[in-house]
């Protein structure tokens, strides 16, 4: 099973990945929906750390150091860090605070300092807002962007625009946005075929009207 499939069944059996009637913040109703937030325990946080460092090395993607944005980011930053160490890439990392410390060591960044090439590690990007701030941040510490890397890639376009955020990002900086797994690899993993056959062509007609790519 590639990494791909592995984190979505992981999805599944988390209940990470639902399939229902879903109004997204965009005021979209989806047929679909994902929530990193449902990895509650020790053994599914560390999964989703290998699962992220497997397709990171399988990217390629050069970098010196990972980054987490708050809050969400923090816990899938630390996993990762870890993740990559036990295959043998020992890298720093580390993550904001939402508001500035001003006492004992202050700062606005918990971890190793913001330097080289910065890669950073989130769940998903909707709006791209939360990745603009990580963005500006590790430019104000002379550090660059090296890429991001997401969890899920919905494949969908913005509300005002044909390309999604992650394409809007690509486009914009220049820099590689990876992620573990697409809504593509949703629909050809062969559990889904029996198991969430109802909702597949629902899904299928949704990315026909909002999706950037043909659904598959």
């Amino acid at each position: 099973m590639s990494n791909a499939h592995a984190f979505i069944q992981a999805a599944l059996d988390a209940g990470a990945l639902k399939f229902g009637t879903f109004t997204l913040k965009s005021g979209r109703v989806s047929p679909y929906f994902f929530n990193a937030g449902q990895f509650q325990t020790g053994a599914q946080l560390a999964g989703l750390g290998q699962f992220y460092a497997q397709a990171i090395l399988e990217s390629r993607v050069d970098f010196d150091m990972l980054f987490g944005p708050a809050y969400k980011g923090i816990p899938l930053v630390s996993a990762t860090a870890m993740a990559l160490a036990n295959q043998g890439r020992d890298v720093p990392y580390c993550f904001n605070r939402k508001q500035l410390k001003t006492y004992g060591d202050g700062g606005v960044t918990v971890g190793a300092p913001l330097s080289g090439k910065v890669l950073i590690v989130d769940d998903v990007i909707t709006a791209g807002t939360a990745i603009l701030e990580s963005i500006q941040l590790i430019q104000g510490a002379g550090a660059r962007v090296a890429g991001v890397v997401v969890l899920l890639d919905r494949q969908e376009r913005g509300s005002d625009s044909p390309l999604s955020a992650i394409m809007t990002l690509q486009q914009s900086y220049g820099f590689p946005v990876m992620a573990v797994a697409t809504l593509g690899d949703i629909l050809s993993l062969p559990s889904m075929q029996e198991r969430f056959k109802p909702y597949l062509a629902q899904i299928a007609a949704y990315q026909a009207e909002y999706g950037v790519t043909a659904p598959i």
